[in-house]
């Protein structure tokens, strides 16, 4: 597996605060890691500047070979490294199949020109709904396709943000905290369906989250974060017994 994302040196400073003292980080693709620490460790700043939300003060990101550092989101997004948020934002007036829809990119129907050649883009239209098909079978919405999306659990509309991003050709998904308000058997169907597409689609995923309880059970690696800087990384068990962190979390 190659190196997808390759966080180099990265620091973000507001004013007289240090959120990122100069952040490492290599992740492989087709592999699920988690970013752990307390509250005001510095793991949504460094999520927004590997996103393009923040341009860090010095440092480097590249995605897949490509240096990002400083592109503005909407770049960083259609090169592939997609983000969803700790709250969904689907067209709740949309049904689950339309929300995945409208997240394909460069469809020709929706070109101006070729909007009235309806024969020039039908197929591309027909294959786009079968796509969508396959992606929520994989997310076991499939049965729901017509239904709005207000209509959908909290856990479902988490998938259908999942759905959403690998619509829009996503390699990598960098989620802030996926089953924050899902009941834990969903949270659990959740994490399960991660595991599926990372070894069906070979999707990278990069998610904060609290709920370790849950959580760890499904992850490939760990990174512990405190204080701006990564503190201790590998597999869950060892991160949890480093000194470090249990130093980080008593101490929070």
């Amino acid at each position: 597996m190659g190196v997808i994302l390759e966080i180099k040196g990265v620091r973000k400073t507001f004013g007289g605060l240090v959120a990122l003292d100069g952040v490492d980080l290599e992740l492989e693709e087709g592999r699920i890691y988690i970013l752990i620490g307390p509250n005001g460790s510095g793991k949504t700043t460094l999520v927004n500047v590997v996103t393009g939300v923040y341009k860090p003060d010095s440092g480097r990101v590249a995605f897949n070979g490509r240096d990002i550092t400083g592109l503005p989101p909407h770049e960083i997004y259609r090169l592939g490294l997609v983000r969803t948020f700790q709250i969904p934002q689907p067209f709740l007036k949309l049904s689950v199949l339309e929300n995945l829809l409208v997240s394909k990119r460069g469809q020709s129907g929706e070109a101006l020109l070729k909007a009235p050649l309806r024969n020039s883009w039908l197929m591309e239209e027909i294959e786009a709904v079968e796509e969508a098909f396959r992606i929520l079978e994989e997310l076991k919405l499939a049965d729901l396709w017509d239904q709005p999306s207000y209509a959908l659990s909290g856990g479902q509309m988490k998938l259908l943000e999942i759905g959403r991003a690998l619509m829009s050709g996503a390699r990598m998904i960098m989620m802030d905290e996926p089953i924050a308000g899902v009941n834990p058997v969903l949270a659990h169907e959740v994490f399960g369906r991660l595991q599926r597409l990372r070894d069906s689609m070979g999707i990278t995923f990069f998610l904060i989250e609290h709920r370790l309880e849950i959580a760890l059970r499904y992850v490939d690696h760990v990174f512990a974060m405190a204080s701006g800087r990564i503190i201790a990384e590998g597999k869950p068990e060892k991160v949890l017994m480093e000194p470090k962190v249990i130093e980080a979390y008593l101490g929070a």
